[in-house]
């Protein structure tokens, strides 16, 4: 069974994902996006719940389905069976990535550990998303994203500082953890020319999460800063902010750096704002941060929002709109790049959704289709990959094993 993704980056590689919902699966969806073929192994009769999650259409379907599977082929499996555990080592002999999400020491319970799969496969890298990693007091907790974004430090500084934590209006816990779940395989594929074998990638939330934290601990141990809720915008970093315009609109214009800050300036006809001892520079404009929003803020609502971007853009002040999906359905910077693309779906006919990124100039990727129906791929697979007779998978599916 070839993968026909010719001229895609990881055109050549097969990956088994394992997981659900969401932190696995989008780790998956990024491999497949850049033509690895993802086979994604479901639950008889049920599938992963990301099937029926997110917004529905009326007659019930899923609209997240379509996109975080999207690229990959399903094919079912109960890992509960033994046979079911022998399918995938069977997979995991031809292939060079399992991804799992599972609790830590779910997939020995079923002989399907790293140490029992490198035997089969010396090569094989074995990608693991949980909450909380492999090891450590806290492994064997159940570790949702929203728990990771709060233990990682995200959630408290997210929000309005008179208000309890907030949170982002996606799964951003999960979907880091798949970021750098997917950096990690790259970087053990990458190992392996060297060494010849595969390795373990220990992706937990809540690291993932603190891994984009900044300074948050160095500030706090070196300087006994703890950073707070800030609402809209960063402390000390000015002018950085959504502004108001005359009707009614909102603006986001940041021009914190001492040159960007002066040609914003002279956008406004006030030149003299760049030589004030108050915003001269970055210090300065952090410690009058208030007073200089509102100073902007008084000058930005005199003018309309088409005016107002104008002048900005006229003079290289970065600036820009608060973007809906309908803001970027009708944008031509987002129709130029295709950053949109048309799919079809089998019942939904044409759909809209995001496109890959980033773009390689070589070998780039492309979306070839939206997420499969349940065990769509079981023939090819089990009986172009595998060799299991005909006979073999409808004794098997009357078992519920596939």
């Amino acid at each position: 069974m070839a993968n026909e993704v010719n001229g895609s980056a990881l055109q050549d590689l097969r990956v088994i994902e394992m997981g659900q919902l969401l932190a696995g699966p989008f780790c998956g969806q990024l491999l497949a996006d850049f033509g690895a073929e993802v086979i994604k192994c479901e639950q008889p009769g049920q599938g992963d719940p990301m099937r029926v999650w997110g917004r529905e259409k009326p007659h019930g379907k899923s609209l997240w389905w379509p996109v975080v599977a999207r690229n990959k082929k399903s094919i079912t499996v109960n890992l509960r069976t033994e046979e079911g555990q022998e399918i995938i080592r069977e997979l995991v002999a031809q292939a060079d990535i399992v991804i799992e999400n599972f609790r830590p020491g779910t997939m020995e319970r079923w002989n399907l550990g790293y140490e029992q799969l490198s035997k089969i496969n010396p090569r094989i890298v074995m990608v693991r998303v949980t909450g909380y990693g492999q090891t450590g007091p806290y492994a064997s907790r159940a570790g949702y994203g929203s728990v990771g974004e709060a233990m990682g430090g995200l959630r408290y500084v997210m929000g309005d500082p008179g208000s309890p934590p907030a949170r982002a209006g996606i799964s951003i816990g999960d979907e880091l953890a798949a970021i750098h779940a997917a950096l990690g395989a790259m970087m053990a594929i990458h190992a392996r020319e060297r060494t010849g074998r595969g390795q373990v990638v220990d992706s937990a939330i809540y690291e993932s999460v603190l891994n984009m934290m900044e300074s948050l601990v160095t500030e706090h141990v070196v300087a006994g800063y703890t950073r707070e809720r800030t609402g809209a915008i960063l402390p000390n970093v000015a002018p950085s902010n959504i502004y108001p315009t005359s009707d009614g609109k909102l603006l986001l214009i940041a021009a914190n750096q001492d040159t960007v800050f002066k040609r914003l300036a002279d956008a406004m006809d006030r030149p003299d704002l760049a030589t004030d001892d108050r915003y001269a520079t970055h210090s300065a404009r952090g410690s009058s941060q208030q007073e200089l929003d509102d100073l902007i803020g008084q000058w930005s609502s005199t003018l309309p929002l088409s005016d107002l971007q104008d002048r900005l853009e006229d003079h290289g002040v970065p600036c820009g709109l608060i973007y809906t999906a309908e803001d970027m359905l009708h944008d031509p910077h987002f129709a130029a790049r295709n950053a949109i693309v048309d799919v079809n779906h089998p019942e939904f006919g044409p759909i809209k959704m995001q496109n890959v990124a980033p773009r390689l100039s070589e070998t780039p990727g492309a979306v070839r289709h939206v997420g499969p129906s349940l065990g769509e791929h079981n023939d090819e697979v089990f009986g172009q990959l595998l060799g299991l007779s005909e006979t073999t998978r409808s004794d098997y599916a009357t078992r519920g094993i596939i």
